[in-house]
């Protein structure tokens, strides 16, 4: 393993802790305003740009975000993203200590799945040759089209059978890879630097997705699948789209078995949670009481001479 390699593999690791604790972040900010819509965006924007917490949360999301391009510039992105998924991990741990639980059986598993894949791909690049990759532009605009046809049929319909949470939450993951392949694609210069445009519309629209994902349930649900979604297409589009090839012999075969362990610990994690606490949009409009009816001036009269 070359030394860029390295740095760059370190990089991504960072960036994945940094990310997904400013997702918490973020998650415990927005769940506390008042509700949030694509329908009204300059008051929603507005809403988050006042909140300081939030802010906090979006500044660390951005270090972060740093700290990613600088990992893609020396590493594949198959690569980087796979030690992205393995920063779920981290969302994991601290979520359940916030909330003052035990991780749950299914949530050990899919932390010890994450881990065992990192190992595995470390092991696989000890005497490989980890290859960036280029790509046709046809099929990367085909892949990113597909890409946001889907979420958006998510934010239109997935909602309805299962809730906005999770919805909003792969949705915005989906927006997300596209703004990381998009910026993969940039790091490579020349007249690729215009994904710049595809980069900001993914990271905008899956991150507005996120905050109304985070109103209606609980952290680990929301950004777990948004990492999940996040990071599971760059895996692949990686090897598809972009041609970045796998190494030959048990080498190849642990390096895909790594994907795969990867992925589906992050897939047992970002599993449906229940929610801590109430939203602001919540608190403002409870349920109201019911109040017994005042009895008639009749009515009245008639208690009285009984």
């Amino acid at each position: 393993m070359s030394g860029t390699l390295l740095a760059g593999l370190v990089l991504a690791f960072a960036s994945a802790v940094v990310i997904n604790l400013a997702y918490l972040r973020e998650h415990a900010a927005a769940s506390r305003l008042p509700r949030l819509s694509f329908r009204r965006p300059v008051y929603s924007v507005g809403l988050l740009l006042r909140d300081k917490p939030w802010l906090l949360g979006w500044a660390m999301e951005s270090a972060g975000f740093a700290l990613y391009v600088a990992a893609l510039a020396l590493a594949p992105l198959s690569l980087v993203q796979a030690i992205g998924a393995g920063g779920i991990g981290v969302l994991a741990f601290v979520s359940a200590r916030r909330a003052r639980r035990r991780l749950t059986r299914l949530e050990l598993g899919g932390v010890l799945l994450s881990v065992v894949g990192l190992v595995a791909l470390a092991v696989s690049l000890v005497g490989g040759k980890a290859e960036q990759g280029g790509g046709e532009l046809g099929p990367i605009l085909l892949w990113l089209g597909v890409t946001a046809a889907v979420a958006v049929v998510l934010v239109v319909v997935g909602r309805r059978h299962w809730g906005t949470a999770v919805a909003y939450g792969v949705a915005g993951g989906l927006f997300f890879s596209i703004g990381d392949i998009s910026t993969k694609l940039m790091t490579q210069g020349g007249a690729r630097i215009a994904f710049v445009v595809l980069m900001l519309l993914g990271y905008s629209a899956g991150t507005g997705l996120l905050q109304i994902g985070y109103q209606a349930g609980a952290a680990l649900t929301v950004a777990g699948l948004a990492t999940l979604a996040t990071n599971a297409l760059p895996i692949a589009a990686g090897t598809v789209v972009l041609d970045e090839p796998l190494p030959g012999g048990w080498l190849g075969a642990l390096r895909l078995a790594a994907f795969v362990a990867v992925v589906t610990g992050a897939v047992l994690l970002a599993r449906q949670q229940p929610r801590t606490g109430m939203s602001g949009a919540a608190a403002e409009s409870p349920t109201p009481v019911r109040a017994e009816p005042a009895p008639s001036p009749r009515a009245a009269c008639r208690q009285s001479s009984s």
